[in-house]
C-alpha cells in the first residue's frame, strides 16, 4: 500500500449545485421580505383600528359633554342653585381639548376634518346658547327663559349634533372597513405568495437533497470499492510477504546445506590433496637437499605457501561450517568464536552458554550460531563497544539467546531500514525455528540487546536419565 503526503486537490462544488443553493437562499430571503411586509400591513391596520376606536370614543364623549352641560343648566333653572352649573363651567374647556385631539387623529382625512369643523360649529353654537340662557336667567328669571325656549328650538340643535356625530362615526367605520378589506386582500395575496415561495423552496430543497443523496451514494460506492481494493491488496501483500518469508527461510536452509556440503568437500578432498602434495614436496626436498640445494630451497618456499593455502582452506571451511559445531557442539563453537572475536577486535567478550543441546538438532545449532556470528559482526562494524556478553539459557519458553554490547546503540531508523539484511536474516533464522528475534536498547539505555527466543521442549538431563536407569 502506498501513501502520499501531497495535499489533496481543491475541488469546487459543481455549478448546478451552487445555483440550487443560491436559489434556495434567495427564495428564503424573499419569503422573509414578504413576511416583513405582511407584518407592516398588519401593524398599519391595527393602528387604523385603534385610531377609529379613539375617534368614536372622542365623538361620543363630546356628545356626553354637551348633554351634561344641558342637563346641568336645567337643574340650575329648576333649583336656582349654582352648584348644578359645574359641568357647564368645565364643558367648554374639555370640549376644546377633545376637538384638538380629534384634529390630530383625523389629520390624514380631509373629509373627516370638514365634518369635524361642522360639528365644532354646532357644539360651539350650542354652548354659546347655554351661556346666554344663564345670563338671561340671572337678569330676568325663569319667565324670560320660557319665552326664549318658545321662540328657539334647542332640540333641533341637539339632533344636528347627534346626526353629525353619527355621520362622522359612520365614515370612520367605513374607512376602517375599507382598510380592513384592503389588508385582507393584501394578506390573501401574501399568503398565496408565501405558499408558492415555500412550495418552490421545498421543491428546491428536495432536488438538492436528491443530489446530495446521489453524491453520498456515489461516494459510498467508491469508498466500498476502494475498501475492497485495499483489502485485496493487503491480502495479496500478506500472501506475498508470507511466500517471500517462506522462500527466504528455504534459501537459508539450502544455503546452510550447500555450505556444509562444500565444507566437507574442501575438508576431505582438497585437504587430502594438499596433504599429499605436502608429503611429496617434503620427500623431494630431502632428496635434493644435498645435490641441488637451490631447488630444495624453492621447494621449501613452495611448501610454506602450501601450508598457508592449507590454513586458508581451514579458515574457509570454518566459515562455511564450523567443525567445532559438529564435533563438540553449539556451546563450544560459540565460546571458540567469541575467543577469536576478542583476539581479532580487542573487545572483551564474556560468554555464558553452558547448557546441553542435542547435536542432532543441526538446524537449531547452526541458526543460533549464525545469529551470534552476525551480531558480533555488526558490533565490530558499528557499535564501537568495549564489552560484549553472549548468554544462552533455557527457561519455560525455550532457549533464550542474548547478545548485549555497551556501544552507541541502534536507532529506530536503522531498525526500519529495508536494506538491513543482517537483521532480516537473523529474524528469518529465528522464524525458521518458530521463534522470535527482537532488537532493543541494552540495560540502562546503553548499547544494544539482540534477543532470540526459540521454543524448545524441556528434555531430561543426562544425570536424571542415569538415575532413572539405576532405579
Amino acid at each position: 500500500m502506498y501513501f502520499t503526503v501531497e495535499p489533496a486537490p481543491n475541488h469546487r462544488l459543481p455549478l448546478y449545485k451552487t445555483i440550487l443553493c443560491v436559489t434556495c437562499a434567495l427564495l428564503l430571503v424573499l419569503n422573509g421580505f414578504s413576511l416583513f411586509h405582511n407584518l407592516q400591513s398588519l401593524k398599519g391596520t391595527n393602528a387604523l383600528l385603534s385610531q377609529s376606536a379613539r375617534v368614536a370614543d372622542r365623538l361620543q364623549y363630546l356628545n356626553v359633554l354637551v348633554l351634561d352641560a344641558e342637563s346641568s343648566l336645567r337643574g340650575y333653572f329648576i333649583s336656582g342653585s349654582e352648584t348644578y352649573l359645574g359641568p357647564s363651567k368645565t364643558a367648554s374647556t374639555e370640549i376644546e381639548n377633545e376637538f384638538n385631539e380629534l384634529q390630530t387623529l383625523l389629520a390624514g382625512s380631509p373629509t373627516q376634518l370638514k365634518n369635524l369643523g361642522q360639528l365644532q360649529s354646532l357644539i360651539r353654537r350650542k354652548m354659546s346658547m347655554l351661556q346666554q340662557s344663564i345670563e338671561v336667567y340671572k337678569q330676568g328669571g325663569l319667565a324670560e327663559i320660557v319665552n326664549i325656549s318658545r321662540v328657539t328650538d334647542d332640540r333641533a340643535t341637539m339632533d344636528e349634533i347627534r346626526l353629525q356625530v353619527v355621520i362622522m362615526t359612520r365614515e370612520q367605520n367605513e374607512a376602517l372597513s375599507s382598510g380592513s378589506a384592503a389588508f385582507y386582500h393584501e394578506y390573501q395575496k401574501a399568503v398565496l405568495l408565501g405558499i408558492g415561495i415555500n412550495a418552490l423552496a421545498i421543491l428546491v430543497l428536495i432536488m438538492f437533497y436528491q443530489l446530495v443523496r446521489r453524491s453520498f451514494q456515489n461516494r459510498a460506492a467508491v469508498e466500498y470499492a476502494l475498501q475492497n481494493a485495499n483489502d485485496t491488496l493487503e491480502s495479496t501483500v500478506s500472501k506475498r510477504t508470507e511466500q517471500l518469508s517462506v522462500l527466504s527461510r528455504h534459501l537459508i536452509s539450502v544455503n546452510e546445506v550447500e555450505k556444509a556440503r562444500l565444507a566437507r568437500e574442501l575438508h576431505d578432498e582438497l585437504g587430502a590433496n594438499l596433504t599429499s602434495i605436502s608429503m611429496d614436496l617434503g620427500a623431494v626436498t630431502q632428496q635434493l637437499a644435498h645435490t641441488q640445494p637451490e631447488l630444495a630451497a624453492q621447494l621449501r618456499r613452495a611448501k610454506a605457501t602450501l601450508l598457508e593455502t592449507v590454513e586458508l582452506k581451514r579458515r574457509i571451511v570454518e566459515d562455511l561450517r564450523p567443525s567445532l559445531l559438529d564435533n563438540l557442539g553449539l556451546c563450544a563453537a560459540i565460546e571458540s568464536y567469541c575467543e577469536d572475536f576478542t583476539r581479532m577486535s580487542s573487545v572483551r567478550c564474556d560468554t555464558d552458554v553452558a547448557i546441553n543441546i542435542d547435536n542432532r538438532e543441526a538446524t537449531l545449532t547452526i541458526a543460533l550460531f549464525r545469529i551470534v556470528q552476525e551480531s558480533l559482526t555488526n558490533i565490530l562494524k558499528y557499535a564501537r563497544a568495549g564489552m560484549v556478553s553472549v548468554t544462552l539459557k533455557r527457561n519455560e519458553h525455550g532457549l533464550v539467546l542474548r547478545v548485549i554490547d555497551d556501544g552507541i546503540g541502534i536507532t529506530e531508523d536503522a531498525l526500519q531500514k529495508p536494506m538491513s539484511h543482517g537483521l532480516l536474516g537473523m529474524r528469518e533464522r529465528a522464524l525458521l525455528l518458530g521463534g522470535t528475534l527482537t532488537v532493543r536498547q541494552g540495560p540502562e539505555g546503553k548499547g544494544t540487546c539482540v534477543e532470540a527466543v526459540i521454543p524448545l521442549p524441556l528434555t531430561p538431563e543426562p544425570e536424571d536419565i542415569d538415575a532413572d536407569a539405576e532405579v
